[in-house]
């Protein structure tokens, strides 16, 4: 690399949410360690929320390159973390940082002539029952092989890894890539795997891992629920909490060569609310469908749940495979959305 890297970089931004198309200028800047530092990226996007400029998608492919390989310092990945916290991230830069993501991912291979379903879990259960699990093997049944992946990021909920584990459906400790390829076979038709993000890519874990450290998310936690770790045809089942993060999250869909299902989820997790249905939207090839509706209000009649409890969970997921129970209604939809982008 030169002593001297050109960035081109976009005006003042509000972040993905903003319609408004930036001014883009040239900046030369030297980076103070030409072999990996990222000073001159933190120079211009930690100049806080209005004073920040974005990065192009290479720029962020970059500089996320740099952190997942520990290039960085601490100090230096801590004031990423903070700064892309308070500027918040264009489509462009999370594209970039998918960018960057995906070519370092252990990935695994959907089958052929399958198409594979991708279930981010990274958030829990803190009010209501984590049915990720759920929904996993109600895909399964249907034929599709499913991926779960995840880490625990709050050690006070019952993540999704505990509650598989009870069902029978153990963690890979990794994945054999062999020499000359970044993905293996274990995916397989009608089958739940769950990846721990270590598993996937350390750095990535060790992205994640600051917000025990400075209490706050970071764009690593936006990421993991956006990102494809399967080759070849998958679809990615992404969630958001608050209604800001649709636009966002959309755009940033708009912009991948997969397909995806988006929703407002459990508390941060890829499934539609047990007591109401959603808004439901699919991406295929960069189009946006509009599935479904949100019904405004809860449910006539709403399901018997488990408490949160892993166990409990597990047994409540037995019994509505089993058909002793019902598929809650809104969750029963989100199947058929699913399964109309995996037909798409």
């Amino acid at each position: 690399m030169s002593s001297e890297m050109s960035i081109q970089t976009a005006g003042q931004t509000q972040g993905a949410a903003s319609g408004a198309a930036p001014e883009v200028t040239q900046v030369r800047m030297a980076p103070s360690n030409p072999g990996g530092g990222i000073a001159p990226y933190i120079k211009e996007i930690g100049r806080g929320k209005e004073g920040a400029r974005a990065l192009s998608r290479e720029q962020a492919a970059d500089l996320m390159g740099r952190l997942l390989d520990g290039q960085v310092s601490d100090l230096e990945l801590g004031a990423f973390c903070l700064a892309m916290r308070i500027k918040g991230e264009t489509a462009q830069e999370m594209a970039g940082f998918l960018d960057a993501t995906h070519a370092r991912l252990h990935r695994l291979e959907a089958p052929s002539g399958s198409t594979a379903v991708v279930l981010p879990s990274y958030n829990g259960a803190r009010k209501l029952p984590v049915l990720t699990p759920l929904l996993a093997l109600l895909l399964a049944r249907e034929g599709l092989p499913v991926l779960v992946h995840g880490t625990p990021t709050e050690s006070s909920r019952v993540d999704a890894s505990k509650v598989l584990s009870a069902l029978g459906v153990k963690a890979l400790t990794a994945i054999d890539t062999g020499a000359n390829t970044t993905s293996s076979r274990p995916l397989q038709p009608g089958q739940v795997v769950f990846a721990p993000t270590g598993v996937l890519l350390p750095g990535l874990q060790r992205l994640l891992e600051v917000r025990r450290v400075v209490g706050l998310r970071n764009s690593a936690h936006s990421l993991v629920k956006l990102m494809n770790p399967v080759v070849g045809e998958a679809v990615v089942v992404g969630s958001y909490t608050h209604p800001e993060y649709a636009t966002s999250m959309a755009e940033v869909f708009a912009l991948m060569p997969y397909r995806a299902l988006l929703l407002r989820g459990t508390e941060g997790e890829p499934v539609a609310d047990p007591r109401r249905v959603p808004q439901m939207d699919g991406f295929v090839r960069g189009q946006r469908l509009l599935l479904q509706a949100a019904q405004t209000g809860s449910l006539a009649q709403v399901p018997e749940l488990p408490s949160l409890d892993a166990q409990a969970t597990a047994l409540y997921t037995q019994r509505v495979l089993a058909g002793e129970l019902p598929v809650p209604s809104p969750m029963a939809r989100q199947l058929e959305c699913i399964l109309q982008v995996v037909k798409a």
